[in-house]
């Protein structure tokens, strides 16, 4: 059967997959590889945070969305990978045992001025629980080839650093929301994305060629095996938690500790480049912004923006994300 290329997307098309059910043992191991939160690792730890309950990292529920829209669209069709995302909205929790659903809207398709063998379909995914709620909303773009055509390969040069990466040492204190630093820049230290955990993770949630079989890869436009951008997405929270981790443990040595939260959302996230196997990827955080929660008295809302470049200097990935943030110290 012929791939669905960009001539055959029209606005308000839909596509439609699932159900996908997720169990604990999924979201505890995305948690543990990821995003190592109390309230994604453990029933009873997560009661005395800000969730209360055992809950899937936002991360591996954007993850379950990809996997969701390669079944629905994706692995049938020309997709050339996506620059970004415009806005991502976390609505409510994954739980072990929801039953995911996903629907894809077509709400843009624009025939590239420049390259004529490519152009971009602008979506809208709704992610939906078993009761029928939204649990995730995402607004984004993708790139398709045109009917026929073929895409040249990209000239790649692959990294050729081996061993592991140096983890990072230092540690600041964690201050309180209120007395947070703005334009401070955190480095989060780095990670090398081996050609295993690119296809490991591709399989488990982005299973298109580039990501899947380094051979297959050399024929596509990105010429060589690259990482999901999702996964290059959950390592920015992998490295984000080993960097508070670090901070945590310093500041409990002289006083009490902010809680963390979860994460509301992002905006405007985009791969700027390909993450290849044996890249090296240096990733940072800048607080923006603060304001206290109006809902949640004694917490706030931290808006960061969020870079990354490999061992070139180049950037790959950046995006702008909130979470919530203990405001101050609890009067009780």
């Amino acid at each position: 059967m012929a791939l669905l290329s960009l001539d055959d997307l029209a606005p308000g098309q839909e596509y439609t997959a699932g159900p996908l059910t997720v169990t604990r043992d999924e979201l505890v191991a995305f948690a543990r590889r990821y995003d190592p939160q109390p309230f994604h690792l453990d029933e009873e730890a997560a009661k005395r945070t800000f969730v209360g309950t055992l809950i899937g990292s936002g991360w591996q529920t954007a993850a379950l969305g990809m996997r969701l829209f390669a079944q629905a669209l994706i692995t049938h069709s020309t997709s050339m990978g996506s620059p970004g995302i415009t806005a991502l909205r976390w609505l409510r929790p994954v739980r072990p045992g929801d039953t995911l659903s996903a629907v894809i809207r077509v709400e843009e398709v624009r025939p590239s001025s420049s390259k004529p063998d490519r152009g971009m379909a602008r979506l809208a995914m709704t992610l939906t629980n078993g009761r029928g709620e939204a649990v995730m909303t995402q607004a984004f773009a993708v790139l398709f080839a045109r009917a026929g055509a073929v895409p040249a390969p990209r000239p790649v040069e692959l990294a050729a650093e081996t061993g592991p990466v140096p983890e990072p040492d230092d540690a600041i204190p964690l201050p309180y929301l209120a007395q947070a630093e703005l334009g401070a820049i955190r480095d989060l230290g780095a990670y090398r994305f081996e050609a295993d955990d690119i296809v490991a993770f591709a399989r488990a949630y982005d299973p298109q060629v580039f990501h899947l079989d380094a051979e297959a890869a050399r024929a596509t436009h990105f010429g060589a095996l690259c990482a999901s951008g999702w996964q290059t997405a959950s390592v920015w929270m992998k490295r984000l938690n080993a960097t508070f981790a670090r901070d945590i443990a310093f500041t409990a040595r002289s006083g009490p500790v902010p809680q963390l939260g979860p994460s509301p959302g992002f905006k405007d996230l985009k791969w700027l480049r390909p993450v290849y196997a044996g890249d090296t990827i240096r990733y940072a955080s800048t607080l923006i912004d603060r304001r206290a929660s109006a809902s949640r008295p004694g917490w706030g809302i931290a808006t960061h923006h969020n870079t990354a470049q490999n061992q070139r200097g180049e950037p790959v990935f950046e995006f702008t994300g909130t979470v919530f943030w203990q405001w101050e110290p609890s009067a009780a």
